[in-house]
């Protein structure tokens, strides 16, 4: 997600480090310490302006949320939401989230969602796609055994490379949704690009995979 720069976004997030730490390698392997509890831990990568991993933090105070976001203004933005009305288990890094591994111990992850990553539809830049094998073998080693990724998108072709190299890695796919508004699936939380481009009419493709145990 590209936005404008907005004045200010970085002393913004400097400012509020109870919602968005300064050093978050120092919480690698105790972030259960900084939410001051033992829930699940989900992490969003690529958080965009935050309205899903705030939606899901909100519907879901049984669980730890986190979202990762790399533009300074777009996590500003995010921030907004948690600075007009705070949620105790959702917290905002401003990092890289090719770097997961600098931040999250092994195993210390539940969840990952990937929504409506870029697609990087040229084929030199396949390795930059986030169900790219290098990236998945990032996402196994911080998740716990048997641990799952869900991802969203409107892009039919990221989705297909998406599904094979799931399955290639040895992922097992949970469910697949080739049209998820026009299916039963409840209690949908909408990312901003979703409402975007449901609203025009384009289908919505969604996958739930998971890795096998660990040996």
């Amino acid at each position: 997600m590209r936005v404008r720069h907005r004045t200010g976004a970085t002393e913004m997030v400097a400012n509020a480090p109870e919602f968005v730490p300064a050093n978050p390698t120092e919480w690698k392997g105790r972030w259960h310490e900084r939410f001051g509890n033992d829930q699940p831990i989900q992490i969003e990568i690529g958080t965009g302006k935050g309205q899903f991993i705030y939606g899901m933090a909100k519907a879901h105070p049984e669980i730890n949320y986190i979202g990762i976001e790399m533009q300074v203004s777009v996590v500003s933005i995010a921030l907004d939401k948690l600075l007009a009305e705070p949620l105790p288990n959702l917290q905002l890094l401003h990092v890289d989230g090719s770097a997961l591994t600098d931040y999250f111990a092994e195993g210390e992850v539940d969840q990952i969602y990937l929504n409506f990553s870029d697609p990087w539809p040229k084929k030199r830049h396949e390795k930059r796609r986030l169900t790219f094998k290098t990236f998945l073998a990032v996402d196994q080693e911080i998740l716990k055994s048997g641990g799952s990724i869900h991802f969203k998108t409107d892009n039919q072709g990221l989705f297909e490379y998406s599904l094979a190299s799931f399955s290639q890695f040895g992922m097992i796919l949970d469910q697949v949704w080739l049209d998820l508004h026009q299916s039963d699936f409840a209690d949908n939380i909408m990312t901003e690009y979703e409402e975007k481009f449901s609203s025009r009419g384009q289908r919505i493709y969604r996958v739930e995979a998971h890795f096998p145990e660990k040996n």
